[in-house]
Parts: structure tokens; sequence; C-alpha cells
């Protein structure tokens, strides 16, 4: 994995850190943390330079959001506020569907101290839906997470689907109240709610759920979707890992979802 460079500007301690760890534990908690990742240590010592982060560099914000009721809706997270989240991992999910309905497949993207450390695609469905492949991606995030917090990793989970996070999050909750029924009509993808929704209970208060918008520049979410273009090609029905090395460029220049 490519080495990064940590600039804290605000935290317990200001500086430049070569680790996430030790990065993670000057702004975890802090109240209007200020801190980004670099490439190389002579962007990080200008930028550190500087005195502050740079509008485009950085989310001006609490380093840990505060979670949002159902009656709030689903806030949706900038790439600079994705960047100031705290999570040892971070997992970006997404499903896509050509045509919809179509051919389908899901992909995800895991983060381990802010740099991508594994890609996995599949679920390929000849005749799917787009909502069908973002809630099975988003299934498998959810399956990720334990092993995570066996190793005292803490985890947030960015999907840009707000059908998956609600239903899962949100919606599941009044179903199951009502016998998984609705006045207005069927529960599409019915069984894999309520297993999403049961493992989602075991998980909630160690994870975070949060929707960022797609195709927006947000590098997590962009491999995300790439891999469900390689699901599709791939035709690949289990879920496998992307074979390392992992090139970046030249994933993001492949055909987007």
């Amino acid at each position: 994995m490519a080495k990064k460079y940590y600039v804290v500007w605000q935290g317990r301690q200001t500086g430049i850190f070569t680790d996430w760890d030790t990065c993670r534990r000057q702004v975890d908690k802090f109240p209007g943390a200020k801190y980004k990742s670099f490439p190389t240590r002579a962007e990080a010592e200008a930028a550190f330079a500087q005195g502050r982060p740079t509008a485009t560099a950085t989310a001006e914000k609490q380093a840990t959001p505060k979670k949002r009721s159902s009656a709030q809706g689903t806030k949706t997270y900038s790439g600079a506020e994705v960047d100031a989240v705290v999570a040892d991992t971070k997992i970006f999910t997404d499903g896509g569907c050509d045509p919809n309905p179509g051919e389908a497949g899901s992909g995800v993207a895991v983060y381990r101290g802010e740099v991508i450390d594994e890609l996995w695609y599949g679920l390929y469905n000849p005749l799917g839906t787009n909502n069908t492949a973002e809630l099975n991606a988003l299934n498998q995030a959810f399956l990720m997470v334990p092993q995570e917090i066996d190793k005292n990793r803490s985890v947030a989970i960015f999907c840009d689907s707000k059908y998956a996070i609600q239903c899962v999050t949100q919606w599941a909750v009044g179903w199951e109240k009502k016998g998984w029924v609705r006045k207005d009509g069927e529960i599409k993808n019915l069984e894999l709610i309520q297993d999403m929704f049961a493992t989602y209970q075991t998980l909630k208060d160690d994870v975070q759920v949060l929707h960022v918008n797609g195709h927006v520049g947000v590098e997590g979410n962009e491999l995300a979707d790439r891999m469900t273009m390689v699901a599709i090609r791939s035709r690949e029905t289990g879920f496998k890992r992307y074979p390392d090395p992992i090139d970046i460029a030249s994933l993001l220049a492949m055909r987007s979802g």
C-alpha cells in the first residue's frame, strides 16, 4: 500500500504524522478537528506550513459526525465530509445495473488507515435491478464488519443508495412491527431486507452507515462503482476479491456504472 502523510492542523497534537493510528488519536472525538492525508511529505509540509486546510483539502467540521434519527432523514456526506469521518475502516458500496432492470452486479471498496486495501465484486444477476444490486453490496459490507470489530477497528460504511440505507436502518423497523407488510403495496426485496435488518440489529452500535452521492469524485465510491462493472463484465455470481495490485488510475479510467 502507498505510504501517506497525515497533517493535523487542529487536534490534541498538531503536526505531520506518518501513520493513521497516531493521527486518529489526535483527532478522534476532538471538537472541530482539522486534518488531511497527503501522498508525499513535501505536500504535507507545504500544507501544514499554510497553517490551515484549504476549502478543497478538508472539511472544517467535527471529525466524528453525529448520527441522525430517522425523523431527520438521511444526510448526504460530501467528499470532504467523508474524509473527515474518523474510522479505522471505511467501506464503500455500490450496485449497478445495465439496463435497469437488466444485468446487475455489486462492488465494495475497503479502506484501512485511509488507504485502499481491498476491492470486491460479484453477485451478478442477468435479470437484476439497481436497487437489489445496491442492497446486495450493502449486505456484503455488513458481513465484513464483525471481523473489523474483532480487530478493534472502528467502521463506517458509505453507500450511495438512500433506498438501501433507509430500507435497513429506518423503514424496516416499522415494517417488522406491522408484520412485514405495507398498506400501499408489496415490499420489494423483502427476504434480503429481512436478513440484512437482522444483521444490522447486531451491528448498529458499532458501525456508521452513511450516504454519499455517487459519481461526484469520491474515490472509494468510484472504485466500488467500477467493481460493479467488473462483476457484470465477468458475470461473477459469487463475491470475489479483486486481485492485487490495485491500480487506482487504471480502474478509474474504466467505464463507470
